[in-house]
């Protein structure tokens, strides 16, 4: 049984047949919500459930057809609204929709195309990989033609499935390379004769099949988190593939101190450490550590003395507080978009449901979440290894001013990392601190400060983000808050049947990735970016609370 509602243009003006206004659940309760926002969610009454197969029609207009007239929305006109089907149904109908001209090209409404898209960026949710192999073979028309016209309705149809094929590796190219079952399933369509290897060379799909058996991806990059102290760690960007030495080397270049003092030990969970030697590759495959990796002195004692008592700390804010603002902001923001752009759609998808991830499929999105994490710490441990008021009051308003320059550079990751560094419990207590803080930045801060606010769904972050053009960063934790609010909101099955106007919401939102990852966002400035590109941070909210209380001590 299928409960499928699809928008047809000439039904401009119709109802669903179950009287329902039609605005599939994506709409706020009080009109149009934004695009970038979680939707208002509705399920479609299951009494009145027939048990015939078919696709009934129904109008529907999408949330970013009324926010058209923003730069930064999508612009999508009228869609679709699925209710449920079975995955076999759903193939089965973006196969008889789709309409291929004579050249092989796709000739599809918006409402179908959104539905590929939207079947192709979601599947994972409700079917393997696998399974997705199997029923599209169901779908391939194998075996001889009897006749002329049924040659030609046959060869039609192997076009629309090949096609589909095509679509769908064109989009997965680097999460199918490891799959053997694909690799079988491409073998399988491309040998049965001489007809389908011409159509595989007309729709490119030899190439996409070829890339994805042959083609080597360029060297992994990681963020990998070297420990100087039992509390503090420096985050270094460096490959996957770098060695004990290399990564010696630049921890010894930061802390200035002599790399030949100096050796690298993981420590294992039970304790346990293990000398690196200057050859051992630091991670594995899966891109994993051998351990907690630390940095210490061959005695193996710390390379700095406890946090909370070196008396050099009071010169680190020196260093930062004679950079230019500006430059700050446009390191931190392309350090971000290197990380951000890399990010694909699927990786979202992973990453929200857990049966997917692992595999190294997660990798962008994972970097740039510890990122986020890192930046946050590095404000907080900055401006508390501050020693002095002054310093610190200076220290402040640099940030401020960065977490703005970084709003005007559409970066928002960054700029909520920094609010959120200022606003922690161990900085905000620092009163004695902030009442020397001038009012003009105070007010700025207060501003800012409003970004991070939760009400109404974080509307005043939302707001300020769909006005900002492309290209332009999305704090990310806040958006796969949105797929997981979806997700856990939403039935994924009703009567076994899937759920698809909630695949719909969650496709609209993993859409946002590429609308923002639209054009270039370029610059740079060498001066600071190892500023950026290497933070000491600490991580430990015991002794960061120590060195708060040490510089305004409890009244």
């Amino acid at each position: 049984m299928v409960r499928v509602a699809l928008v047809q243009e000439e039904e401009e003006d119709e109802e669903d047949e179950d009287g329902s206004d039609g605005d599939g659940g994506s709409g706020g309760p009080g009109g149009a919500a934004p695009a970038f926002d979680v939707p208002y969610f509705r399920y479609i009454d299951e009494e009145e459930e027939t048990e015939e197969e078919e696709w009934s029609s129904s109008r529907s207009l999408s949330s970013a057809e009324d926010d058209c007239g923003t730069d930064s929305s999508p612009v999508v006109s009228n869609r679709y609204v699925v209710v449920s089907g079975t995955p076999q149904k759903i193939l089965e109908h973006l196969l008889s929709d789709l309409r291929l001209d004579e050249s092989q090209g796709a000739m599809q409404s918006k409402e179908s195309e959104m539905l590929l898209d939207d079947f192709l960026l979601t599947y994972l949710v409700f079917m393997s990989t696998n399974d997705l192999c199997q029923a599209l073979l169901g779908q391939y028309p194998f075996g001889r033609c009897r006749g002329k016209e049924e040659g030609r309705e046959v060869l039609y149809r192997k076009r629309k499935v090949l096609h589909l094929v095509s679509q769908w590796t064109a989009l997965y190219r680097d999460f199918l390379r490891e799959e053997e079952h694909v690799k079988l399933f491409m073998k399988t369509l491309y040998l049965p004769g001489p007809a389908n290897k011409a159509l595989f060379h007309q729709l490119s799909l030899k190439e996409n099949c070829l890339q994805l058996r042959g083609m080597q991806t360029e060297p992994r990059e990681v963020l990998c988190r070297v420990y100087v102290t039992a509390d503090s760690y420096l985050s270094l960007r460096t490959r996957a593939t770098v060695l004990a030495q290399d990564l010696l080397r630049i921890v010894a270049e930061k802390m200035e101190h002599s790399e030949e003092d100096l050796v690298l030990v993981a420590v294992t969970y039970p304790g346990e450490k293990l000398l690196l030697q200057p050859h051992d590759s630091i991670f594995s495959e899966s891109l994993t550590a051998p351990g907690r990796l630390l940095a210490c002195r061959k005695d193996m004692s710390e390379i700095m003395k406890p946090l909370t008592d070196g008396a050099e700390l009071g010169q680190r804010a020196i260093r930062l507080l004679g950079l230019n603002t500006w430059d700050v902001a446009v390191a931190l923001t392309n350090f971000d978009w290197s990380l951000f752009s890399s990010i694909h759609e699927q990786e979202l998808i992973y990453h929200t449901f857990s049966r997917q991830a692992g595999g190294g499929r997660t990798v962008a999105l994972e970097l740039l979440l510890q990122r986020t994490n890192d930046v946050q710490l590095w404000v907080t441990t900055e401006v508390l290894l501050c020693a002095t008021t002054a310093k610190r009051v200076q220290l402040i308003k640099k940030f401020i001013k960065i977490a703005a320059h970084c709003k005007a550079q559409r970066n928002l990751n960054s700029a909520f990392a920094i609010i959120m560094g200022l606003t922690t419990a161990a900085v905000s207590r620092l009163s004695q601190t902030w009442e020397k803080v001038p009012g003009k930045f105070r007010k700025l801060f207060s501003e800012l400060e409003l970004l991070t606010d939760p009400s109404l769904n974080h509307k005043a972050y939302r707001d300020a983000f769909k006005k900002m053009k492309p290209p332009k960063i999305p704090f990310m934790p806040l958006l796969l808050k949105d797929i997981t609010f979806i997700h856990e909101g939403n039935k994924t099955f009703l009567d076994n049947l899937v759920n698809f106007e909630k695949l719909h919401m969650i496709a609209d939102t993993v859409r946002l990735i590429r609308h923002c990852q639209t054009d270039y966002m370029g610059g740079d400035s060498p001066e600071v970016r190892s500023c950026v590109h290497y933070l000491h941070v600490i991580d430990n909210q015991q002794v960061l609370f120590e060195l708060s209380h040490r510089l305004e001590p409890r009244a």
